[in-house]
């Protein structure tokens, strides 16, 4: 997992400020796995959005900023469980 997030982006709502940032993806192999990531992704507490392609390789995280680290914990254990040869390059 070397490298650094493709883009990152803070903004404010009303529950105070909120981080969303890109990552690219390795080996993600079916648009139905990356169908079932987003889903299962979106769940997440604390998660506002997420979206992963499978064409571009890309995922995308919308969360709040004071637990994002956390939360991306999770979103690797989810992506693991889905698509265990696909890495995120964070």
């Amino acid at each position: 997992m070397a490298g650094a997030p493709e883009g990152i982006c803070g903004t404010l709502n009303k529950k105070g400020k909120k981080m969303k940032k890109k990552f690219k993806l390795e080996d993600l192999d079916c648009a139905n796995c990356a169908a079932k990531m987003e889903e299962a992704i979106k769940k997440i507490d604390g998660v506002n959005d997420a979206s992963v392609s499978f064409l571009a390789q890309k995922m995308t995280i919308d969360a709040e900023d004071g637990q994002f680290d956390e939360i991306m914990k999770k979103v690797v254990r989810v992506c693991e469980k889905v698509e265990p040869d696909c890495k995120i390059l964070m």
